[in-house]
């Protein structure tokens, strides 16, 4: 892509987005030393804020959501304080966070095409597309959607996909500019994962899931290639939140449902 053209650092375009502190834990990962951060006693999440529910900045001004309470896990399992940084997606899906971040939780789609510049952890949740229309654009499907404008985040499987199905798209930087131009009547409809969307427009009248796709899209927390040890880390601590529940447990109080 042309923005691959761009310096590594201007791509970022990186801009702190607040520390929030994790606890020690009394067996880690981690514990051997093996993980090296950049950042000395911190562990720096790349996250495309807002995502809600994944994540978003709640009223007192700290980020919060579901991908922010599994990064403070794997922060407490590391003993180490964990950093946020609001980095666009573009920069995530290029595999360029890792300039100043060891890992990026932003709701990534595992692909292959994203394996090539990253590794993935296991997956933590599955997370098929949906379309969702205004009740008064007359889309009832994708066919009746061509031609109407499509609201798409940029660099993401939903724009990926509306492109293949033809249909006009108008894309957007974050999730938050793309459920907003759906309100304002900017856009006819959206295409996007079905956690984000569903979850926008659940308490929204006159909004409805016109269509759901089966892509057997999984979620991911990227990881740089040269990093072993950071992988490991992010295994650990969601092969331990998995067999406590407690994924299960961070799944109902963000999304409502397991």
């Amino acid at each position: 892509m042309s923005a691959l053209a761009v310096s590594s650092i201007a791509l970022l375009s990186l801009t702190a987005c607040g520390s929030d502190s994790g606890s020690s834990a009394s067996e880690s990962p981690a514990a051997d030393g093996a993980f090296a951060p950049l950042n000395a006693g911190k562990l720096t999440v790349c996250s495309d804020i807002p995502y809600k529910p994944f994540e978003f900045v709640d009223e007192s001004g700290k980020n919060v959501g579901f991908d922010m309470d599994i990064a403070a896990e794997i922060a407490k399992d590391a003993n180490v304080e964990l950093n946020v940084i609001d980095a666009s997606f573009d920069s995530i899906e290029s595999g360029l966070f890792n300039v100043q971040c060891d890992v990026a939780i932003s709701s990534v789609s595992i692909t292959d095409a994203r394996a090539q510049k990253m590794n993935f952890s296991t997956p933590y949740m599955d997370d098929d597309l949906v379309l969702i229309a205004s009740d008064a654009s007359g889309i009832t499907d994708l066919e009746s959607a061509k031609g109407k404008k499509i609201g798409v985040q940029q660099a993401t499987t939903g724009e990926k996909y509306a492109k293949e199905k033809g249909l006009t798209t108008v894309g957007f930087e974050d999730a938050g500019l793309q459920t907003q131009a759906l309100f304002s009547g900017q856009v006819d409809a959206l295409l996007g994962n079905q956690s984000v969307l569903g979850y926008a427009v659940k308490d929204k009248a006159g909004y409805s899931t016109v269509g759901e796709f089966k892509t057997g899209e999984q979620l991911g927390i990227a990881v740089p290639k040269d990093k072993p040890a950071t992988l490991e880390l992010v295994n650990g601590t969601l092969k331990r939140l998995t067999d406590a529940g407690t994924l299960d447990e961070l799944t109902t109080k963000w999304f409502g449902t397991k």
